[in-house]
């Protein structure tokens, strides 16, 4: 099977999420002693998180990338329609999880992204991506909205700002209680707009989980 541009741009995405992962497990085994706790001068901006940012915003703009070209070449398949989510999903889900358990590993800094957010988020995903596969396997189509739109938004901006340590917020921001800095207002908006579009979701497409007569 031939597999054409804007699919290989998408596999490479799903590939960066793969590196992205190895990265931080060698730094995880590197110690909190080592280049992994090493930081971008007075900024507080650590290197592997530094990394991890560049990754993510590629990878990030990759997905805009294959699905335009996609578009203007009329080469829209099922197999590149099938793993454009999954990378997606794959990216946003792994950069929340790095960023709640890897940062304790370096010392004693805090998670970057408390627990609960994560869970939220991940489990919005879980069901509405399970709706959507009944509602497919049952030949329907479960319905967007803009809060999971919103959603979306609000995870491209905050998670390349939590990588970085809330820059540029953190110029006025820095002595602020990590969980209240300008950086989570945007981690908490991801989960609210998450929880909110996960569970219109499931409300405006509940018949899909009745059974068929």
């Amino acid at each position: 099977m031939k597999i054409n541009i804007p699919t290989k741009i998408t596999i490479a995405r799903i590939v960066g999420v793969f590196a992205l992962l190895v990265f931080y497990l060698a730094a995880y085994f590197a110690g909190p002693s080592s280049w992994a706790s090493m930081t971008l001068g007075d900024s507080g901006i650590y290197m592997v998180n530094l990394v991890g940012c560049i990754v993510f915003i590629i990878a990030a703009a990759t997905d805009f990338l294959d699905g335009y070209l996609a578009r203007k070449w009329k080469q829209v398949t099922t197999l590149g329609k099938f793993l454009d989510p999954i990378a997606d999903k794959m990216l946003v889900n792994s950069s929340l999880v790095i960023l709640a358990v890897t940062m304790p590993f370096y010392g004693n800094v805090p998670a970057l992204i408390p627990w609960f957010c994560v869970v939220i988020m991940i489990l919005r995903d879980l069901v509405v991506d399970t709706m959507r596969f009944v509602a497919a396997s049952k030949g329907k189509v479960v319905a967007a909205n803009i809060f999971g739109k919103l959603k979306t938004i609000f995870q491209m901006v905050a998670l390349p700002l939590v990588f970085l340590n809330g820059w540029p917020f953190s110029y006025f921001d820095a002595s602020w209680h990590p969980l209240g800095r300008v950086c989570m207002w945007f981690v908490y908006l991801a989960t609210a707009m998450s929880f909110i579009s996960g569970v219109i979701y499931v409300y405006q497409n509940r018949n899909v989980l009745k059974e068929d007569e």
